[in-house]
């Protein structure tokens, strides 16, 4: 691409951002351009919003139960034993109540349809006037992007509206709990979701599995995996990581989300190419 049109692109899609960001601190919401992908997705229903469940599941007046797909809010107890209210959580429903509680909504789908609990997983439209219910959420701050290898579309556009809210430490980014770690900043973050960020100190392949490890002892510090099976999507779409050789990964700097496990130390297993930022 010539250098002035590269440019060129870099201050619209600039200023698109600010002009969205004013609309939100006003208080006004509108049809931002970026929801044009999601506009392109299969309509699969319409309804009106009858109860915000939380701040990433509401019920629709068709008895259909939405789960917000691409993101995830802080967490409500609901009621479950032994669970607690992750922080601000109560705050992101009613973000949510502000944006489509009363309001009839078309619901569009970018892969898998139904969770294992029932619930339509699905992108919000509100139909008045084009706002993309997901994409706003995480512009204030509200939730954080959390994608499946059955359900990857739009999420460029989710990471997007996340990284804007971040920079701007909005909503959820300005509370502790929701930090992005470092790789040393893991002991206490196993069966949670986690965003972390730091630097590959040595990449391997061994029968087929993909290991970056962040530290100098492999037994003990952070690893992100890649499953062989999984490493066939990021092959598909060109990705460096399904790439044949993986020297060239040590040295990377990659912010990466997912489930932190236990294995060897913390360790998460990622099964497709947007659970991956290059920040190099």
């Amino acid at each position: 691409m010539p250098e002035p049109t590269r440019i060129a692109k870099a201050r619209s899609a600039q200023f698109l951002v600010v002009a969205a960001l004013l609309a939100l601190a006003a208080g006004a919401y509108v049809a931002d351009p970026f929801a044009n992908d999601v506009d392109a997705l299969e309509e699969a229903g319409r309804g009106r919003v009858v109860e915000v469940i939380d701040g990433d599941t509401v019920m629709l007046d068709t008895g259909t139960e939405v789960r917000l797909v691409g993101l995830q809010a802080p967490k409500l107890a609901l009621g479950r034993p032994n669970f607690v209210d992750w922080p601000l959580a109560e705050e992101a429903r009613q973000a949510l109540v502000r944006l489509v509680d009363g309001h009839e909504v078309v619901m569009r789908f970018g892969g898998r349809r139904e969770d294992r609990h029932g619930r339509a997983l699905a992108h919000l439209v509100r139909k008045s006037d084009g706002v993309w219910i997901q994409q706003v959420m995480l512009l204030e701050g509200m939730a954080r992007v959390y994608s499946f290898p059955d359900n990857r579309a739009v999420v460029d556009e989710l990471l997007a509206a996340e990284r804007e809210a971040r920079a701007a430490v909005r909503g959820i980014w300005a509370h502790p709990f929701y930090q992005v770690r470092s790789p040393t900043q893991l002991a206490d973050a196993v069966d949670t979701f986690q965003l972390v960020e730091g630097r590959v100190v040595e990449a391997a392949r061994v029968r087929g599995r993909t290991y970056l490890n962040f530290g100098a002892d492999w037994r003990e510090d952070f690893t992100v995996t890649v499953a062989p099976r999984d490493r066939r999507v990021f092959e598909r779409d060109g990705d460096r990581l399904g790439a044949e050789t993986v020297d060239q990964l040590a040295g990377q700097r990659l912010r990466v989300r997912g489930w932190v496990d236990e294995f060897n130390g913390p360790t998460i297993a990622v099964t497709h190419p947007e659970q991956i930022e290059w920040l190099d």
